[in-house]
């Protein structure tokens, strides 16, 4: 009998997709991300056009081992990850960790989870969503090329265990070139007049 592993981001739901389809399917989960750039440096090669250099995430040594055991007996490997960028970029490290080929069918994506939708998903899969993905990529280099350089910046001036992401990083500066624009304005004296004239 074929057997397809599914793997999802949450033990809770891969139970309950494990209820819907019954024999013939083990629903396993990643537990959310599996792989990320290193915590004690740039991961980031800005000489090669911006390269994250990805590592296996601490702790997760023991998932990997049970899903790429579980993946050499299936005859078919379905990433179920959330169907967001994030879920997508789960899905793209999973299939590198697991050797899959991010361009076969072997994502699939549903918004609800009913027995219908994951049948529904099942029979519909896809290739992963390279776009996506390369989305969740550039959020994420980005916040490491200005929150690496910058956090160390924050922990002197300011306190220690400050955040300097993207977001924050682009609201820093709209609050600072606002400060400017109020310090460099000139006020200057003037007058509306309104006249009712009449031939």
């Amino acid at each position: 009998m074929s057997k397809t592993l599914i793997i999802v981001e949450s033990p809770a739901k891969a139970k309950t997709i494990a209820r819907y389809l019954g024999d013939g399917y083990e629903v396993k989960a990643s537990v959310g991300h599996v792989r990320d750039l290193p915590a004690s440096t740039l991961g980031v090669d800005v000489e090669r056009d911006f390269n994250p250099m990805y590592l296996i995430m601490p702790g997760k040594d023991k998932i990997i081992k049970e899903l790429r055991k579980a993946s050499e007996k299936a005859d078919r490997v379905l990433l179920a990850t959330d169907p967001d960028r994030e879920g997508e970029a789960i899905a793209w490290h999973l299939a590198h960790i697991l050797k899959l080929d991010p361009k076969s069918h072997c994502r699939i994506a549903f918004n609800e989870i009913t027995a219908g939708a994951v049948r529904h998903a099942v029979e519909n899969a896809h290739p992963i969503n390279t776009d996506l993905v390369n989305a969740q990529q550039a959020r994420r280099i980005l916040d490491r090329l200005v929150g690496y350089e910058l956090s160390p910046l924050l922990w002197q001036k300011i306190r220690k265990g400050l955040s300097a992401g993207r977001v924050q990083s682009v609201a820093t500066r709209l609050i600072v070139m606002r400060e400017r624009e109020i310090e460099s304005f000139i006020p200057e004296e003037y007058w509306k007049l309104q006249a009712f004239l009449k031939k």
